[in-house]
Formats: C-alpha cells, sequence, structure tokens
C-alpha cells in the first residue's frame, strides 16, 4: 500500500521505510522554533532536569513575537530569559528585537522551511510550515524541551484527509476564503489529529503566501497538521528564500495511498468569507452578513500579515479613509521595510491607520489592539474565540485582507468586490 506525502516524511524521520497510521515512532527533528510565550518554561525544566543543553545550535530558530516588543515587566522577563539562553547555547538563528517578527512569517522568509522536513514549535500554528511540503506541527512546553535537547519527538503517525481545490477563484477571492470555506464544511474537529492534505488545480494559482494561509488554519480544523505538494512555485520561492542548506527532499502521495476521507470544492463558486464569532467554522459568504457595525479591523498575523496581504490592502485603501480604528501590523521587519519602500505606509498613513511594529500582540489579545466589551473588530487572524482578542464581551469576525479592508473603509462588514480600487 502507498503512503501519502505526510507518512512518507514521517518515515523518513523515524528511520523506516514505511509507517501506517496510528504508528507511534520516533522521529528525528530537523527544525526546532522558538518563541517567547511557551520556550521560557521549556528552558526552566531543562535546568531543573540538569538538562541545559541543545542538540544542535544551528537547528534551533529563536525569535520573540507574541509580546514583542514587550508590552510590560512579565514579558520583558520572558525576552531576557530567552535572550540569556539564545546567548549561553550560541544559538545561531537568534533574530533579536529589531529583527524579530511573526514566527510563521519569519521562518520561511529567512530560508529555515525547507521540504521533506520536520518543523516542530511551541506554537499550534506551526502547522504552517507544511505549505512547502514538509511535516510542521505545534507542541507544547514539555514536548519543547525534549527536542531542544535531544532533537527527537515521538509521533503518532496521523491518518490523512485529503482537499481537492478545483476552478479559478473569483474576483475578490482569496486564499483565506477557501480555507474558512473548507473549516466551516467538516468544522473545528473535522480534521481532528489528521494530516490534511491540500491538492487540485487552483493550488496553481496560489502563491506560497497565500498557501501558507492555508495550512496555517490547518489547526482550526483540528489537523494535525497541513501539508501542499512541491511545484514549481514551491521551487521558485526556495530558490529565492533559502541562504544555504539548499538541497531538500521533495515527496509526493503514492496514487494508492490511503485517505480517511476525501472532500472535493468547486474553488470558483466560492464568495469572500466572513467567520462569525466564536469559531473559525462559523464561515459564511459575505453576503450573509454584511452591514454589520464594526469597531476595529484588524490586518495582520501569521495567516495575514505578508506583503501580497498588505498590496490587497493598499489598493482598496488608496485615496480613501477608514471609518473605524484599523490597525496594520506587517509580520517581519523585512515585510515592514518592503511595505514602507513601495509607498503602502504613505496610504495607510492617510487613510487613517495606526501602523505598528511586527507582533502577534492583538492577535491573542496581548496589546496593540485589545478589544473592550462589546466591540466588534473584522480581523485577517485565525480564531475568534469567546475573549481571543479582549474582552470576552467582544467579538471578532475572521476574514481576507481584502474583506478586512473594505469593511474598515465602510465602517461595516462589507464585500470588497463592492469596493472601486
Amino acid at each position: 500500500m502507498g503512503m501519502t506525502i505526510t507518512e512518507k516524511i514521517l518515515a523518513r524521520a523515524a528511520g523506516k521505510e514505511e509507517v501506517a497510521p496510528d504508528d507511534l515512532i520516533d522521529a528525528r527533528i530537523d527544525v526546532v522554533m522558538c518563541v517567547d510565550v511557551t520556550t521560557p518554561p521549556a528552558i526552566t525544566m531543562l535546568e531543573e532536569k540538569g538538562l541545559d543543553q541543545v542538540f544542535d545550535r544551528e537547528k534551533i530558530v529563536v525569535t520573540p513575537d507574541h509580546f514583542q516588543p514587550a508590552k510590560d515587566i512579565k514579558s520583558a522577563e520572558l525576552h531576557k530569559r530567552m535572550d540569556e539562553w539564545a546567548r549561553r547555547h550560541k544559538i545561531k538563528y537568534y533574530y533579536k528585537i529589531g529583527r524579530a517578527g511573526v514566527c510563521h512569517a519569519l521562518l520561511p522568509e529567512q530560508g529555515h522551511i525547507r521540504p521533506g522536513e520536520v518543523i516542530i514549535g511551541p506554537d499550534s500554528h506551526t502547522c504552517t510550515y507544511g505549505a512547502f511540503g514538509a511535516f510542521g506541527t505545534g507542541v507544547g512546553s514539555t514536548d519543547l524541551a525534549a527536542a531542544i535537547a535531544t532533537g527527537e519527538l515521538w509521533f503518532k503517525v496521523p491518518a490523512s484527509m485529503k482537499f481537492v481545490l478545483n476552478g479559478s477563484l473569483g474576483p475578490g477571492v482569496y486564499s483565506k476564503d477557501v480555507i474558512l470555506t473548507v473549516i466551516a464544511r467538516i468544522g473545528v474537529d473535522g480534521a481532528l489529529y489528521k494530516a490534511m492534505e491540500f491538492v487540485g488545480p487552483t493550488l496553481a494559482e496560489m502563491s506560497m503566501e497565500a498557501r501558507m494561509t492555508m495550512t496555517n488554519m490547518a489547526i482550526e480544523a483540528g489537523g494535525k497538521n497541513g501539508v501542499i505538494g512541491f511545484d514549481d512555485v514551491t521551487k521558485q520561492y526556495l530558490d529565492e528564500h533559502l541562504k544555504d542548506k539548499t538541497d531538500y527532499t521533495v515527496y509526493e502521495s503514492d496514487e494508492d495511498a490511503e485517505y480517511v476521507r476525501v472532500e472535493e470544492f468547486d474553488c470558483s463558486a466560492i464568495e469572500p468569507m466572513v467567520a462569525l464569532p466564536h469559531l473559525p467554522s462559523g464561515g459564511v459568504p459575505i453576503g450573509e452578513c454584511a452591514g454589520k457595525a464594526m469597531d476595529q479591523a484588524y490586518i495582520g498575523s501569521c495567516t495575514n500579515g505578508r506583503i501580497e496581504d498588505l498590496r490587497i490592502v493598499g489598493k482598496i485603501f488608496k485615496g480613501k479613509k477608514v471609518a473605524i480604528r484599523t490597525i496594520v501590523v506587517p509580520a517581519t521587519p523585512t515585510i515592514w521595510k518592503q511595505a514602507n519602500d513601495e509607498g503602502l505606509f504613505d496610504i495607510f498613513y492617510e487613510a487613517g491607520c495606526v501602523i505598528a511594529a511586527p507582533t502577534c500582540g492583538a492577535c491573542l489579545g496581548g496589546f496593540m489592539g485589545v478589544l473592550a466589551a462589546g466591540e466588534k473588530c473584522v480581523s485577517t487572524t485565525n480564531r475568534n474565540f469567546v475573549g481571543r482578542m479582549g474582552h470576552p464581551e467582544s467579538e471578532v469576525y475572521l476574514a481576507s485582507p481584502a474583506t478586512a479592508a473594505a469593511s474598515a473603509v465602510e465602517g461595516k462588514l462589507t464585500d470588497c468586490r463592492k469596493i472601486k480600487y
């Protein structure tokens, strides 16, 4: 019996010829990603156990992002602890304040993600990296500690689900709308501990940035990982971004690979989507919710804070003013500089937006855009749970950058196709 991409990657990492769903394996880790909120507890565990060591200083990538720049004393202490640890162990890839960025945008941009590899990180959206034909998954601080010290972790091999994406996306429709449609169909637990494999001709029209939005939200359907196969789009991105270790192994699913479920989508029929509070699975076409007043628009995060997203927003904002509080957050310093160099910041400034330094900040209700009781926010982030961006009585509406921008201009949920740009 054949294997899926996910199964082949995990078999390679476990040193086995083949694996099957539900097998328990010990896998070698190729990249360990570390961030400010969840890494310090792992460091403490290792020190308390007398295991203050790293398995490979060149396979660990460190960046503060959730609370950077530090928002208070406690977050400053987290940064200090991680900084001292990274310096003590001479971690090669440590992106300090000034070069720090939202981890899931930073690592691919800086050339740390390669096809066929196993990447773990103490953040659930580590599944983003599957856009490159890799296995990326989030872990807790305890598993992170084990990976830092040994370079290995055990996994149960996930069964795979296949999502076949057919047709071309219409005007004003983006990959965020596609993944919201997928999650709306299967639910927040529809892919529980499954590998979500995306295939089909629609993907050929998507950039790597758009594909990362897809795999980023696999966890919102309960997925263990999301994965997209390697093609010319992947290769072009890697050719531009890999700084070293340019060799990698590409895996493809076998024709006779088994899937526990196959879902097909006519993407040409998808409309701009909005996930209503309080679940990412609450996606509905914009026509079903247009006109609902908003208090804030948030454009950024590991889902939609890349340069492609900011360009889309810039086209809509050009020559217009926002009607509500609007916060724009480039995901990395490189994206920040590129947006500035392209004149996008001038457009955002003239429109009346707040432009922030790269941070996860408001996405998790930390700072730089926290909501008060009763406030409603249209957001390009990935979660809209109760209290996710602030007060438990606030509401978050998930949407694409285009829908969020159009809604910011109108002050209410708005179909981006009705805005001239």
